[in-house]
Parts: C-alpha cells; structure tokens; sequence
C-alpha cells in the first residue's frame, strides 16, 4: 500500500495492526532541514512543498501539510504581514478595533491574495509531483483564532466577555473566509483539511459552546459535504473541552502533550484518529535512545487503535536530526 491507501485503511479500520503512522508537525525545522529559511517556507509554496517533502523522504512521514502560519486569511482581510528571514510573519497591525470595523470588514476572495493563492498553489504542486500517493493536508485557521489575528489576542478575549454582537458578526465573518479557504484547498486536491484554533484552550467551556462549537461543526460538516478529511489543532490543555470536541464529528485530533491520551480516547471514542502526543520539548532536549523508547511505548498503549504518532505540537527548529528519525524508527520497527 502506498501512503495515501494506509492512511484511507486506517480509517476504514483494516491497516494492520501493527502499522503505525507517523506525522509530526513541521514548520521552521523543515526549512532548516532543506537549508533554507523560515521567511522562504512562509511566503513562496514551492519552498514550503520541496522542504516537506525532503522531510518526508527522510524520516518517512506519512502525510504532507501545508501548515506554515497564522497569517494567510489575516493577510487576505487586508492586514499587513512582514516576513522574517528566520521567524513566524508578523502581522503589523491589527485591523479591526470597533464594530464598525467588523460592519466595513469586507469579505475577501481566496483567489486574488498572495497569500491564500500561494496555499493553493502548495496544494497543486504535491499532487503535481505526489500523484495522490501521500495524504495531502490543506490549513485553515478557525473562527477564534482569525479574529485574534485580527483584534489581537487580549483584545478578543475581552470582547467575548464585552460585546457579544462584536464577536458573533466578526467570527461570522472569518467563517465564510475558511470555509471558501477551505474549499479552495479542496478543489485543488487537498486530502483533509487542518483546523487551527488554539486559542479554544484559553477560553471556558461556556464560551467555547457560547461562541465557538456551533462554528466549528458548521465548518467541520462543510468540509465533509466537499469530500475532505477534518483535522482540529488546538493547542494547550483542552481537557475542559474534550466532551464538546466530541460532539463536532472531526476525524482527526491533537491532543497536546497537557492532555492524557487515555482520557481523550475515552471521551472522542475509536472514531476520531489521535494524533500524539509526546512533549515536542522532550523530544528536542532527551537523547536520540530516550525518544526513541518514549515513541515505542506510546505506540505500545495505542496499538490497534486509531492513532498516528506525533509530538504534542510543532517539532521545534532546534530538534536534532536524530531524535525526529528516533521517531520514525519507532514507528517502522
């Protein structure tokens, strides 16, 4: 089987159960690894695509993503995004203050911005060069998460305990941008599509279900009717929110190292595919044997079920080579 038919059979629940997949998240250490820079990986597509793909040939990773920033639909809204040689874009200032800003904030087309086409055109360049052998993942960010990008992080926050009307009509907003983000992806051979959210771990379950869940299954339902895969990213503890979580219908999840695996099979059920979930600090800090046998028994106390061995969140920039193949090996022994 080729990597896409493995990823297909273990949903379809007849990979072998001594197969494990394996995906840890790159960004900055996959441009590293192909001797170039974060700002490269972030802004030109065929940089981000050609260092994934080394990292996949090098540590036979099983699915390919276009995950690389916050910025893309911020960029599209008409915020102004700088690129740092060796660093995450930054977005120089936030665009929206007051509700009437929210009102005149006008809908963008994924098309015409630099920054959403160049996605889509790391989509197209996989399947040019993969033919629909490996799982190709497109990103978008969540509804949450896109209107931090655009407010700010505090000032969001403060808006969902402020002015409701703000934040409904502002996230309402940045739904219909994923959505059409999304479906762009889609239509460009997108295999499943990651949701970004990770703010959600910041805000209580009342605010989560408040402002949140609906969007989330909305989009999630949407994704589905196109054919795609669902991924959601959320960073940081979300304990507090797994029994919601469960309720979206998404196939896939990260769980954060915060988060017990055991607890978050048990509530998600042996639907949803676990990505996980080791401490990418320790993954980056212990030595190459003691990733190895951390890997090993975390594969140990998932065989059989719907799992995919990860780190916890991003493999950092300073991660050895070596402790990101331990991983892999864990996974091939």
């Amino acid at each position: 089987m080729n990597k896409k038919q493995k990823f297909d059979a273990l949903f379809a629940g007849t990979l072998p159960a001594d197969e494990t997949l394996f995906y840890p998240i790159l960004m900055h250490f996959a441009a590293r690894f192909n001797g170039t820079t974060y700002g490269s990986f972030a802004s030109d597509y065929k940089t981000l695509v050609e260092s994934n793909l080394r990292c996949l040939e090098y540590f036979d990773m099983d699915i390919v993503s276009l995950i690389s920033d916050p910025y893309r639909e911020t960029a599209a809204f008409g915020a102004p995004v700088e690129f740092v040689k060796e660093g995450v874009p930054v977005c120089k200032k936030h665009i929206v203050e007051t509700l009437d800003d929210v009102i005149n904030l006008p809908i963008p087309d994924v098309y015409k911005n630099a920054r959403t086409l160049d996605r889509i055109h790391g989509v197209e360049y996989y399947q040019k060069l993969l033919k629909g052998t490996v799982p190709v993942m497109g990103w978008i960010e969540g509804p949450l998460a896109e209107a931090c990008d655009l407010v700010g992080v505090s000032e969001m926050l403060m808006m969902l305990m402020m002015d409701e009307d703000f934040c409904d009509r502002l996230m309402d907003k940045c739904l219909v941008v994923a959505k059409a983000f999304a479906k762009a992806q889609i239509e460009a051979g997108a295999d499943l599509i990651g949701i970004g959210d990770a703010i959600c771990s910041q805000i209580d379950p009342d605010s989560y279900v408040r402002f949140v869940k609906n969007r989330h299954m909305e989009l999630v339902n949407y994704i589905h009717s196109l054919g795609a895969k669902v991924k959601l990213h959320i960073c940081g503890n979300t304990s507090h929110l797994l029994s919601h979580i469960a309720a979206l219908g998404i196939d896939l999840f990260d769980p954060d190292y915060l988060v017990d695996q055991a607890e978050c099979a048990a509530v998600l059920g042996d639907k949803v595919a676990r990505f996980g979930n080791i401490n990418p600090v320790f993954v980056q800090d212990r030595t190459a044997e003691e990733v190895f046998e951390a890997s090993k028994n975390a594969i140990a106390k998932e065989k059989g079920k719907m799992f995919i061995l990860s780190a916890g969140c991003e493999i950092t920039v300073n991660t050895p080579v070596e402790n990101l193949y331990s991983m892999s090996r864990a996974c091939k022994s």
